[in-house]
């Protein structure tokens, strides 16, 4: 078999293994018959809500072992034709072989990133807070642009992004925004995208045109649906109300309709200001540190099975989990998993998915990757 197919040959097999060991084949076969069961138990369907619950479990299982049974039947007929057309000398037909496995290279990988969304809470809308770095404005830019980047991801996935929270930068930028996106999997996809974010470019507020560094965190988290139960004490709760700022006309600007709630025993703070209302602000303020809760719930699980932990750093150098060189170069390295692209100006309008793919990977693999930052 030729080198090109081989290659292509072998990325399915990884595919197929890592599918194979995300669902844990064997024990989601004998899941899959046990859901079967239950479907046709009528007293079932008494129970509307756990009904549903079952049907979205066992179709999530159902499509994940379809599509695995269904790459390997094809992988093994097309492999077979590529031998006989190798042995017979048929170049066209070696060559429609090589263009299939391409094809079905395309398919495993986006099943296997389908596959990899197995967690409690990956099917839920997320959260996804951008905070600019020490610097000044040069961070509150990159913070902006990190901000679009995943607005932009976001409307090429069909998510619905919705602005929660915004602080403008002095000059530009911001210093900090929340975005809500809504979706299938929307936290699943984008969980792996919380730490630190480094650029480095020839700064335009610079008269003296010098490279710069910035540095902006991000922080992923889902939205807390009501088969979540999050608990918490009010009493441990501080809610403050605030004037809040930006567009929105006389209104937003003249009355204390912004709410921010304090967690005080962990120190969570999360604040809302997008609605005129100062009841709608709360309520989605509440939702938000549910969310929070919740997220440092499922870290401290990861921690505990010694998984990767996505956790808050600093925000500054040598805790970056990803560097977007614009000059005098342009690459955009993830220093987890080493995967790469040099065409930042893509990345940076939502060209995402090759990294989240890479690093949700690497979580059920657990295989760690030795990578130098780039200069």
């Amino acid at each position: 078999m030729r080198a090109e197919a081989q290659a292509h040959v072998d990325r399915i097999n990884e595919a197929l293994a890592l599918l194979r060991r995300s669902l844990d084949w064997d024990r989601a076969l004998r899941r899959l018959d046990e859901l079967n069961a239950r479907v046709e138990d009528q007293a079932l369907w008494n129970d509307p809500k756990a009904a549903q619950d079952v049907m979205r479990e066992r179709r999530r299982l159902d499509e994940a072992i379809a599509a695995t049974r269904a790459i390997e039947h094809e992988l093994a007929e097309t492999v077979e034709l590529i031998d006989m057309a190798d042995a017979e000398g048929d170049a066209e037909m070696a060559d429609e072989g090589t263009a299939s496995l391409a094809e079905l290279s395309r398919r495993a990988d986006a099943d296997k990133v389908t596959a990899l969304l197995s967690g409690e809470a990956d099917g839920n809308d997320t959260y996804i807070e951008v905070n600019a770095g020490a610097g000044g404005t040069e961070s509150q830019d990159w913070a902006g642009m990190l901000q679009r980047m995943y607005a932009r991801w976001g409307e090429r996935h069909g998510l619905k992004v919705e602005l929660v929270d915004s602080h403008a930068g002095e000059q530009a930028g911001i210093k900090s925004a929340t975005l809500l996106l809504k979706g299938e999997n929307a936290y699943g996809y984008a969980k792996t995208e919380s730490g630190v974010h480094r650029l480095v470019r020839i700064s335009p507020y610079d008269s003296a045109a010098r490279r710069h560094t910035s540095f902006a965190s991000v922080w992923v988290y889902p939205v807390v649906d009501d088969n979540i139960e999050v608990e918490y004490n009010e009493s441990d709760l501080r809610i403050d109300t605030y004037r809040a700022s930006g567009a929105g006309g006389q209104h937003i600007n003249t009355t204390d309709s912004a709410v921010r709630i304090t967690h005080l025993p962990t120190g969570i703070v999360v604040q809302c200001q997008n609605q005129r209302s100062q009841h709608k602000n709360k309520a989605e303020a509440y939702n938000q540190l549910r969310a929070r809760l919740y997220e440092r719930e499922l870290a401290i699980r990861e921690q505990a099975a010694n998984a990767e932990n996505a956790t808050k750093s600093d925000i500054g150098w040598g805790h970056q989990i990803r560097s977007y060189v614009l000059q005098p170069y342009q690459m955009v390295k993830d220093l987890r998993t080493g995967v790469t692209s040099t065409d930042p100006g893509e990345v940076l309008d939502g060209d995402l998915d090759p990294f989240m793919a890479a690093a949700l990977s690497q979580r059920v693999t657990g295989e760690k990757v030795a990578v130098e930052d780039v200069e």
